[in-house]
């Protein structure tokens, strides 16, 4: 079991291609975030205002801890050109405590 602070979870949001690069820059400065993978471009499909868009966009994938869902959520509204911003997060429920503790470490000011 992990203590409160590393508990690690994994936030998955979209931009469209060439944001999402500055947006996860931001992220890891302001310590919201220990990582971001943004992979590459891809086709999204989805229904939006009662139609069917067809985008290229990209995935970024967001490591931080728990207890900093908030202030990156509220931030990533800030940052993200979208009006509703994918936000979708999941738990790490393990990992290797090395990496957990990293996690907590990078979003948190040292002690």
């Amino acid at each position: 079991m992990t203590h409160p602070a590393q508990q690690v979870a994994i936030v998955l949001t979209t931009f469209s291609v060439g944001h999402a690069e500055v947006v996860g820059k931001v992220l890891v400065e302001e310590q919201l975030a220990a990582c971001v993978n943004v992979l590459p471009a891809m086709t999204s499909i989805y229904r939006w205002r009662g139609a069917v868009h067809q985008e290229a966009e990209e995935q970024m994938v967001i490591k931080t801890s728990a207890d900093r869902l908030g202030d990156l959520e509220t931030r990533l509204r800030e940052l993200h050109p979208y009006e509703l911003p994918e936000f979708l997060v999941i738990t790490a429920d393990a990992g290797s405590e090395a990496y957990l503790k990293w996690v907590g470490v990078s979003t948190h000011d040292a002690v």
